[in-house]
C-alpha cells in the first residue's frame, strides 16, 4: 500500500501530522502539497494531485488522505474522477464503514473537526486497518458508480 497525500492551507497542519503518524508505521507517504501554507490556494488542485498520483502508480494498492476544513470539498473533488471512492472520515464508524461497504480508496478528513490527536489517529487506523468486505451487492454497487456517465 502507497498512500498518497494533499491538503489546503485548512488542513495543511493536519496533514503533517497524519504524514509522520503514517510513515511511522512503516507505510510508503507521498506528499502531494501543499509545500506550504498558502491561504490562497484551493482545495481542487491538491484533489486532483493526489488522484492522478494514485492513477499513475504501479503501486497495486494506491489509496489517498485529503485534508481541508471541512473535508466535504475534497470529496466532491475527488469523486469526480473514475475509479475514486472518497469519503469523508468524521468518525471512527464511519471510516470503517466506507472501507468495508464502499472500498474506499480515498479517505477525506476534516481539520476543523479533528483537533486532538486521538480523534485523527483512531480515524485514521480504522480505515487503513478495514478491509473491504467484498460481498457481492458490494462489488456490483462500486461497479455501478464507475459505469456513471462524467460530464
Amino acid at each position: 500500500m502507497k498512500i498518497f497525500i494533499g491538503a489546503d492551507h485548512n488542513g495543511f497542519d493536519l496533514k503533517k501530522k497524519v504524514t509522520e503518524y503514517i510513515r511511522k508505521q512503516g507505510i510508503d507517504v507521498e506528499d502531494e502539497g501543499d509545500e506550504q501554507r498558502d491561504s490562497d490556494d484551493d482545495f481542487p488542485v491538491f484533489a486532483q494531485r493526489v488522484v492522478n498520483a494514485m492513477q499513475s502508480t504501479q503501486d497495486n494498492d494506491p489509496r489517498g488522505i485529503l485534508i481541508c476544513g471541512s473535508g466535504q470539498g475534497m470529496v466532491m473533488a475527488a469523486n469526480r474522477f473514475k475509479g475514486i471512492r472518497a469519503g469523508l472520515g468524521f468518525s471512527v464508524e464511519a471510516a470503517t464503514s466506507i472501507r468495508k461497504d464502499e472500498d474506499s480508496n480515498v479517505l477525506a478528513l476534516p481539520a476543523e473537526i479533528l483537533m486532538d490527536d486521538s480523534s485523527w489517529k483512531q480515524i485514521v487506523d480504522a480505515w487503513l486497518s478495514t478491509p473491504f468486505a467484498g460481498a457481492p451487492r458490494y462489488k456490483r454497487r462500486n461497479k455501478q458508480l464507475d459505469d456513471l456517465i462524467a460530464y
